[in-house]
């Protein structure tokens, strides 16, 4: 399983936490370290769509009107953290966030 986000998130460290006291192996990659590739932005926009960015977060709201209307590949490209955290990768399946409902998927 691999967890993407950046060590400085709550939300990120509250499900890395979660998921390791449930006895799950999970990768943790730091996007901001360890940044995307085309070909992860790519599969991650395709299975979420413009719900991968945050556009209620600062790095969003700073952004200029030219990268406002880009698509979500460039928008994540520019500035990963733009990108909604965490998104959870289990091997099969794709999770956006982090709420109740994941929580009880990947944990039980």
């Amino acid at each position: 399983m691999i967890l993407y986000g950046i060590s400085t998130c709550d939300t990120c460290k509250r499900a890395l936490k979660s998921l390791q006291a449930a006895g799950k192996d999970v990768t943790f990659r730091d996007i901001r370290a360890t940044p995307l590739t085309e070909a992860e932005i790519a599969t991650i926009v395709h299975e979420f769509g413009d719900l991968a960015v945050n556009k209620q977060s600062t790095t969003y709201r700073a952004f200029n009107d030219f990268l406002k209307a880009s698509d979500p590949e460039a928008q994540i490209a520019a500035q990963p953290t733009v990108m909604k955290r965490p998104i959870i990768h289990d091997g099969t399946r794709w999770y956006l966030g982090w709420d109740s409902a994941t929580e009880a998927a990947l944990t039980s």
